[in-house]
């Protein structure tokens, strides 16, 4: 299998890991892109981004009040 932070996964493809990747576990390699995207245009100012690991996702939710959802311009 493949080590990644510290824990083994099976050879072939991982639909999602602890950490919200999704991999392919080979011999040669294991490969990995993230399942969540990183929000880069929102209100800074009264906004704040806060990793949700059950959705593997970024919430941006206020400041004040971070029961409420800010609106996001774009994601990378």
């Amino acid at each position: 299998g493949c080590i990644l932070d510290g824990k083994l996964y099976p050879f072939g493809e991982i639909a999602r890991t602890d950490n919200c990747f999704r991999c392919s576990c080979s011999r040669e390699a294991m490969r990995c892109c993230s399942l969540f995207h990183t929000p880069t245009r929102y209100d800074k100012e009264n906004c704040k981004v806060i990793f949700n690991k059950k959705s593997c996702d970024y919430d941006v939710v206020q400041k004040s009040d971070p029961s409420k959802e800010c609106i996001v311009y774009s994601r990378v």
